[in-house]
């Protein structure tokens, strides 16, 4: 009990700090994020030893040299950054893309000692991802699903301590539907492409409307709490 009202307030400060950094002052506007490098105010990732120098080297050239990137540099170190201080074990994502997503939480999952299952339905981006990943030293705690993941996410059965969507935006409530009773409480669902352009309405609904959810939504992502 003491360690989920640990994550709990740790999770608000996270919270806090993502709408601080969404209401800027006239003088931050000047320093926006940009598309891959986060804002021009952000510290780089600095990595602590030298897998995680290799793992960011990893990136670097994925970003530089590879398509169907599937979030840029800002959002995944928020990934890895969430994933780690929650000390996430089970984390399931749907969209693999090249798997620079996973390569994010691997980096988490590597300290926290957990797993990630990532879902992918293209063939060509799920056999980029299985290489990044073993460039980058993942591959015996990342396990690529092919196929639709509207019917793969069935087979689950463990509870999941972080949930990302970043796959067919108007499949993201039948994603929420079958996997919300596997998030643990304290658990938390990441959407990605939360915008006007591409946000699903009734994703949105949902997310806002549930009781057992506490929704926040910024920087083109919404994070949702499960409460209980």
């Amino acid at each position: 009990m003491k360690k989920f009202f640990n994550f709990i307030s740790v999770a608000a400060v996270i919270f806090s700090l993502i709408i601080a950094a969404a209401s800027p002052s006239d003088a931050q506007r000047r320093f926006r994020d940009q598309e891959q490098g986060g804002s021009e105010l952000e510290k780089p990732a600095v990595p602590k030893d030298e897998n995680e120098k290799k793992i960011l080297a990893v990136l670097d050239d994925i970003y530089a040299n590879q398509q169907f990137q599937n979030v840029p540099k800002a959002d995944g170190r928020m990934l890895r950054l969430l994933a780690e201080i929650m000390n996430a074990k089970n984390i399931v994502e749907i969209g693999t893309s090249t798997g620079v997503s996973g390569v994010w939480f691997g980096m988490a999952l590597q300290k926290n000692g957990g797993k990630l299952t990532t879902f992918e339905i293209d063939e060509r981006r799920a056999k980029m991802a299985a290489a990044n990943f073993k460039r980058a030293g993942m591959e015996e705690i990342i396990t690529i699903v092919l196929g639709d993941a509207h019917e793969q996410v069935q087979k689950l059965k463990d509870p999941i301590d972080m949930l990302f969507l970043d796959a067919d935006k108007e499949g993201y409530v039948d994603y929420l539907n079958k996997l919300l009773p596997l998030i643990r409480p304290g658990g938390l669902i990441v959407a990605h492409n939360i915008n006007q352009r591409m946000a699903d309405p009734q994703f949105l609904e949902a997310i806002n409307t549930n009781p057992d959810l506490e929704t926040i939504i910024r920087m083109g992502m919404s994070f949702s709490l499960k409460k209980k």
